[in-house]
């Protein structure tokens, strides 16, 4: 149950079309379901203004599925499904209406909403192997309402690519700056910037780069403020906080 939901209740009430009584009891249903292998918050989006998404990695596609309409009959719109392979995918959406998207290996159960408030999240990347995560963050944004706009292989190896970009880093209302190898992506970006920018290190890169450490660390040391970073390779967590940020004074 989202807030939405709640206020179309309230209505409802002020109307006269039900009673408070009624009201109480479409309130107290089920604040989480028990399907055996999971708990499903239904009131999560009442809480926190997002509902309930599904961590795919380490689920079978059928606890997926079942999860997706267990969901969907509590009337959410939009079920995000993070970490979902494409071998998944397939059986998924078997049992579902799905539409896959491989490159940020993310599934959507029902309608992509139109962006709810004004602002745009600028995704970066410093190449091109870095879209995976960056289209999880990406398409997290999408979902969860906000207007995107993607830069990619804009990084500091060449950094006049992202300097011809200047105008959209400067419009943005939150960046993610997402890169691998030394992660200096994050401080430039931070350097032009006059938003706040979410740095997310990815596991790109040679040897010593030890599987996105050295980026996490570069990161965390930036010496531009107003960047913050996220955990490697957590383009989720990533697209969460900038659609927080984005959100903030249009509720």
């Amino acid at each position: 149950m989202d807030r939405e939901s709640i206020r179309n209740i309230l209505k409802a009430v002020a109307e006269g079309k039900i009673t408070p009584e009624e009201a109480e009891f479409q309130l107290k249903l089920e604040p989480f379901e028990e399907l055996g292998f999971a708990s499903i918050d239904h009131h999560r989006g009442l809480r926190q203004g997002v509902s309930e998404v599904i961590y795919g990695a380490g689920k079978t596609p059928m606890q997926i599925a079942e999860i997706a309409q267990a969901l969907k009959n509590k009337g959410q719109k939009t079920i995000l499904i993070t970490r979902l392979s494409k071998e998944k995918a397939d059986i998924v959406s078997a049992n579902i209406d799905m539409r896959y998207y491989e490159t940020g290996s993310i599934g959507i159960v029902g309608n992509m909403p139109e962006p709810n408030t004004e602002g745009t999240v600028l995704v970066v990347t410093g190449g091109t192997s870095d879209m995976p995560v960056a289209e999880e963050a990406a398409l997290t944004c999408e979902a969860l309402g906000n207007r995107v706009k993607r830069l990619y292989d804009v990084g500091v190896a060449g950094i006049h690519r992202l300097l011809a970009h200047s105008e959209d880093v400067m419009r943005a209302k939150v960046i993610i700056a997402i890169a691998g190898m030394e992660g200096a992506l994050a401080s430039v970006v931070g350097g032009l910037a006059d938003c706040p920018v979410i740095a997310v290190p990815t596991s790109v890169g040679y040897g010593a780069s030890f599987g996105g450490l050295s980026a996490l660390l570069s990161m965390l040391n930036s010496c531009a403020s107003g960047v913050s970073v996220v955990n490697i390779d957590n383009g989720f967590g990533a697209g969460y906080m900038a659609s927080m940020i984005n959100h903030i004074g249009g509720k």
